[in-house]
């Protein structure tokens, strides 16, 4: 399977059903554009907004509009602040990990409405949990997949390669790991976590 090849719209369909069955709020979006103005509007202005790194936030230049606008109180910017100090390891976790926004993407979306998210550190993962209030998801739709098994497969066979390209660029790693994964079949909180799937390709 092509892991890179946007779906079509009866997939989208499907899983967008199955995502609002187990608890989620599903916006589907025509491009990037629309992508980007719906997930804005899910942030009243003033609040306080994690930004997790995403290529898709960075393609959709999201992670601009919110940490370098002004508009919202960025807990990116306050993480990056205390970058290199070790006396505020303690504050940097407890801020990334219980912001009341948490906006990031995902690395594969099953028709059966599962959402895995896949991580080296696992430092997004606490928030898109539990810590976070409120949670956005902005998702190429070339991240659709049938099931866990495809879902598995995307992730090591596709995401995992690509990471690790990323990794070595930004951080001079010699690959990156799934060392964690999360996998989000249900959400019980109603409202808490919106998934904005874009039908164009967007990071991976």
């Amino acid at each position: 399977m092509a892991y890179d090849t946007v779906v079509n719209d009866e997939q989208i369909a499907k899983t967008k059903e199955a995502l609002e069955a187990n608890g989620f709020t599903v916006i589907v979006a025509e491009d990037g554009a629309a992508a980007k103005q719906a997930a804005l509007e899910l942030l009243p202005k003033g609040a306080e907004v994690m930004t997790n790194t995403s290529k898709t936030l960075e393609a959709l230049e999201l992670d601009k509009a919110i940490d370098q606008s002004g508009d919202y109180d960025s807990v990116r910017n306050k993480l990056n602040a205390m970058w290199g100090d070790e006396s505020k390891k303690r504050d940097q976790r407890k801020l990334g990990s219980a912001p009341d926004y948490a906006i990031g993407s995902v690395h594969a979306i099953t028709e059966g409405g599962e959402v895995f998210i896949a991580s080296n550190t696992g430092s997004q993962l606490p928030s898109y949990a539990y810590g976070a209030g409120n949670v956005i998801w902005v998702a190429g739709a070339q991240k659709l997949v049938k099931d866990s098994a495809d879902a598995h497969k995307r992730l090591n066979e596709y995401v995992l390669p690509l990471e690790s390209e990323r990794a070595k660029a930004a951080y001079g790693m010699p690959k990156s790991n799934i060392s964690k994964l999360l996998i989000v079949s249900k959400e019980v909180q109603p409202g808490r976590v919106t998934v904005i799937i874009v039908k164009e390709k967007l990071g991976f």
